[in-house]
């Protein structure tokens, strides 16, 4: 019996083995033709206010869609020859047309019209029907663009310039999204100027806004920010090389090349391995502190899907460092204000995030925690001190500086336990997060100056954080205690720092000073009859992508808005990578010339 279906299968092969390179062609191109459809609808159900007729008309688009994926998915198992292989090699395909397949059966032997009521039905209450079929297409387009991210090796551009064009990508894509209709409460939608600086605002994990994102937006408009949060905390180059890993069980060389650099990884083999935990850190964090809020909140709310939404667009904003949130006035809002709980819970996430993904993993990885245990003798990485190190002294100094600075101003009403957790909280965002538990409107201008400094420092490397980073000020203020010794290089740690990652930082630094001041030079231009301190605290927070504001931000002009959409992108991908990525190559450094002597100071 075994050997007769052998030799059918043998047959059936060879029957189809001539067509087969045409078939798959074709098969290809009906994927690539159903996702722009698929697309297409996706974006004109959720991107504008319908009625039930073009309800019902888009739910029939979903699943013709959805019936040629399935189609394709069985022609190219069918021309697969080894097809238990097929489908192990694409176990998560597999699965979602497993579930698409029945989901067909169901709706073909219920009858159409009994389904057709069904999903119009709940279309007013976001039924399983809807949620169910439209998740089932959206998955498919998911993996449709990860299959096509594999073939990233075949594109022959730098990462640096990969990185950069990712992220304008990202904020065009959220752009276009925002300004449809049904993403504002507003009728006539978002100005383009308006959405452009939202997405970057929101790409480039800022939280600086022109518009009011709780009442501007629909819960649709707010879930596309916190898409691009998530997207941008991570990165969304990351992000789709994560998903083609996922799908192909591994990276190429070229793959693993545009891996942006913050993954913190000298081993070229080990990156890909290193992405997957770094975006399992990511979710784990995320829903940990989504179950924390979720049991902090005190106010009412509506629904207890509106109560889980809150909970994880703060939690994923806390994070990544984003600083968005969906309450007008922030933290400082009037329900949340004095909810110390949630105001720490928000701050260990925000600080956790700015810590870095590679030092969180140095330090509660079970795997490195383990090998701790058994070999006593095993430190820290010199990055993770570092960043530790760096950011306990800059917390612990901003806090004391605040409540000195602020203990008659904004935090007078405060007992001493919530003037110093006020305090912490401020330390702590001002590093990057821009959530806000005080006026910061109301702040004395040697406060302002405090912020800025930590703003433009920032968070660690390899992080969702902005600023110049904690490791380059490390690294300048050890050169300058180096040089007052009288020391020709620089120790830490027993290990000196070659000269090469002691000119990148000095040079992330000079480009820090001066992107900067010119940028409040082009603002003091545009920006006539603005205060000239809020104007350069809007700047620094833009540029260290922090968010925070003294309340200017929507009142700038298109050319103020302009600038700061600027400072903003320059802030996130790191002022060195965009220069790296539009420099030319030195083609070769085998030369010496004579030394200079120069004086000095």
């Amino acid at each position: 019996m075994k050997l007769n279906k052998d030799i059918i299968i043998k047959r059936v092969n060879n029957l189809l083995y001539d067509s087969r390179p045409k078939v798959l062609r074709i098969a290809s191109i009906i994927n690539l033709i159903s996702s722009i459809l698929g697309l297409a609808v996706l974006l004109y159900n959720y991107g504008f206010n319908l009625t039930l007729k073009e309800t019902a008309n888009v739910y029939l688009s979903i699943h013709i869609i959805l019936w040629i994926f399935l189609l394709s998915f069985l022609l190219r198992w069918l021309y697969a020859f080894r097809r238990i292989d097929f489908i192990r090699r694409s176990p998560v395909e597999s699965s979602v047309m497993a579930l698409l397949l029945i989901r067909q059966v169901v709706r073909l032997w219920s009858g159409p019209d009994y389904l057709m009521h069904q999903w119009i039905d709940s279309m007013n209450g976001g039924g399983f029907f809807h949620y169910f079929t439209t998740a089932l297409l959206f998955l498919l387009l998911i993996l449709e663009a990860s299959k096509a991210s594999v073939h990233l090796s075949n594109i022959r551009i730098r990462p640096n310039a990969a990185f950069v064009l990712s992220f304008l990508l990202l904020i065009l894509l959220g752009t276009g999204l925002l300004m449809l209709p049904a993403m504002t409460t507003q009728p006539g939608g978002m100005s383009f100027i308006d959405a452009l600086f939202t997405s970057v605002s929101a790409s480039c994990v800022t939280g600086l806004i022109v518009v009011d994102t709780a009442t501007f937006f629909t819960m649709r408009g707010q879930t596309v920010i916190m898409i691009l949060i998530q997207l941008g905390g991570l990165g969304m180059l990351s992000f789709a090389t994560f998903f083609a890993s996922f799908l192909s069980g591994g990276l190429g060389f070229r793959q693993k090349t545009l891996i942006p650099d913050y993954l913190d990884t000298e081993a070229l083999s080990s990156s890909g391995k290193l992405l997957r935990e770094i975006v399992f850190i990511t979710f784990f964090i995320e829903l940990g502190t989504c179950v924390l809020l979720f049991f902090t909140w005190t106010i009412p709310f509506d629904s207890l899907s509106e109560k889980i939404f809150f909970s994880a667009f703060h939690a994923i904003s806390a994070f990544c460092n984003a600083g968005f949130s969906i309450f007008t006035n922030g933290l400082y809002e009037e329900v949340v204000r004095n909810n110390y709980i949630l105001h720490m819970i928000i701050a260990v996430s925000l600080i956790l995030g700015s810590i870095g993904f590679t030092p969180i993993k140095d330090i509660f990885s079970p795997d490195r925690l383990r090998d701790r245990l058994q070999h006593p003798w095993k430190d820290w990485l010199l990055s993770t001190k570092i960043a530790v190190n760096v950011a306990i002294i800059l917390l612990l100094a901003g806090t004391v500086l605040f409540y000195w600075l602020e203990e008659d101003n904004v935090l007078a009403d405060m007992n001493l336990t919530e003037a110093v957790l006020s305090s912490f909280f401020q330390s702590a965002t001002t590093r990057t997060a821009g959530f806000n538990t005080v006026d910061f409107s109301q702040l004395s201008n040697p406060s302002l100056v405090l912020c800025m400094l930590l703003m433009f420092i920032g968070g660690s490397s390899a992080s969702t954080a902005g600023g110049i980073k904690t490791s380059t000020f490390y690294l300048i203020l050890m050169s300058v205690i180096a040089i007052s010794r009288g020391q020709s290089r620089i120790y830490i740690s027993n290990r000196y720092v070659p000269a090469d990652i002691l000119y990148k930082a000095l040079s992330i630094f000079f480009y820090g000073i001066a992107i900067n001041a010119i940028m409040v030079f082009l603002l003091s231009m545009t920006e006539e009859g603005m205060d000239m301190m809020a104007l350069l605290f809007e700047q620094v927070s833009a540029f260290g992508t922090v968010g925070l504001s003294t309340g200017i931000t929507a009142d700038l002009s298109t050319a103020g808005k302009s600038l700061i959409i600027v400072s903003m992108f320059l802030g996130r991908i790191g002022i060195l990578t965009f220069a790296v990525a539009l420099s030319t190559r030195v083609t070769t450094e085998n030369f010496k010339y004579p030394a200079a002597n120069l004086m000095v100071g």
